[in-house]
C-alpha cells in the first residue's frame, strides 16, 4: 500500500482530520473514561470522526471498533506514567508492530529544547526511516521544551513553529504540536510545511469556549486537531465530535457548532 492511500485513511477528501487521541494510557492515570468511548465509535465515526490514535494494548484489545477509521499507533510511552509532565519517553513500538496491527500511521514524540533532546530526536528520525521503507505516515508530537508547558517561551508559536519545522526535517509526514491560542499561531503551519494537528489541549468543561480554541486552530493553519480528554470525558462524545465535523470538515460557526453539540 503506498503512504498517500494510508494518509487518505488519517485525513478525509478534504485534507483535514478530527483524530481522536486514546493513548493515554501511555502517559497517565487520568484515563477515565476510555474505554467506555471506544464502544461509542458507530456513532463518533457517523457524526464525523476520521480517525484514532491507540496503543498497542487498544488495539489488540479493540480492533473490532476500528474496523471504519484511520488507524494511528503510538509508538512511545512516558517513563514515569506517575509525573503527569512526561519527564521522558521510551521508544516502544516498530514499524512492523504497527503493520501487524493494521496501522494507517504511526507517532512518536520529540522535545526540542528539554534535557533529553538529542535522544528524542534519534528515536524520533529512526522511525521516520523505518516508516518511509515501508510506505507507513510518520507523525512526529515535537513540543519544544518537554511535554507539558512550563513557562512563556514553551508556548510561544515562534517556538512551537520551530520544534514543527525540526519534526519535518526528521522526517515527519504529519506534524501534532501545541497551539497557544495567541495570533501569531499562523506562523506554526507556515514553518510545517506538512499537515499540522493541534493538541486537543487541557480539559475544560467550557465546551463554547473549547470550541472557539478549536475554531481558531483551524483559522491558523491547522489541518485537524488530536482530541484526547474534552471528547473522552465529554458529557456528550457524540455531540462534540459533531460539533468539532461542522468547525474542521464545514468550515462552520461557533454558534452553529454548539447548537450541534447541545442536539445530538
Amino acid at each position: 500500500m503506498t503512504k498517500a492511500r494510508r494518509l487518505h485513511q488519517i485525513f478525509a477528501k478534504d485534507g483535514k482530520s478530527l483524530t481522536l487521541a486514546l493513548d493515554g494510557y501511555y502517559f497517565s492515570t487520568n484515563t477515565n473514561g476510555i474505554d467506555t468511548v471506544i464502544k461509542q465509535m458507530p456513532q463518533l465515526i457517523e457524526n464525523g470522526l476520521d480517525a484514532a490514535l491507540v496503543t498497542y494494548g487498544l488495539a489488540k484489545r479493540y480492533s473490532e471498533w476500528f474496523h471504519d477509521v484511520g488507524l494511528v499507533v503510538r509508538a512511545d510511552i512516558s517513563t514515569s506514567v506517575y509525573d503527569s509532565s512526561v519527564p521522558n519517553t521510551a521508544s516502544l513500538l516498530t514499524v512492523e508492530d504497527a503493520l501487524r496491527l493494521g496501522a494507517d500511521g504511526i507517532i512518536a514524540m520529540t522535545f526540542p529544547g528539554a534535557h533529553n533532546e538529542a535522544d528524542t530526536h534519534q528515536a524520533a528520525w529512526a522511525l521516520a526511516k523505518d516508516a518511509d521503507q515501508w510506505n507507513l505516515p510518520f507523525i512526529c508530537e515535537s513540543l519544544p521544551n518537554g511535554y507539558a508547558v512550563t513557562d512563556k517561551n514553551s508556548n510561544d508559536p515562534y517556538v512551537i513553529a520551530s520544534a514543527a519545522r525540526i519534526a519535518v526535517e526528521l522526517g515527519a509526514d504529519i506534524v501534532k504540536t501545541r497551539y497557544s491560542g495567541g495570533v501569531d499561531d499562523w506562523v506554526i503551519a507556515e514553518q510545517a510545511q506538512v499537515p499540522v494537528l493541534a493538541l486537543g489541549g487541557p480539559k475544560t468543561k467550557d465546551v463554547k469556549a473549547y470550541l472557539s480554541f478549536v475554531k481558531h486552530c483551524m483559522d491558523n493553519g491547522a489541518k485537524g486537531v488530536a482530541v484526547g480528554r474534552n471528547i473522552i470525558q465529554s458529557e456528550n462524545p457524540a455531540g462534540l465530535v459533531a460539533a468539532l465535523n461542522c468547525l474542521i470538515h464545514e468550515d462552520g460557526e461557533i454558534d452553529y457548532a454548539y447548537q450541534l453539540y447541545r442536539n445530538h
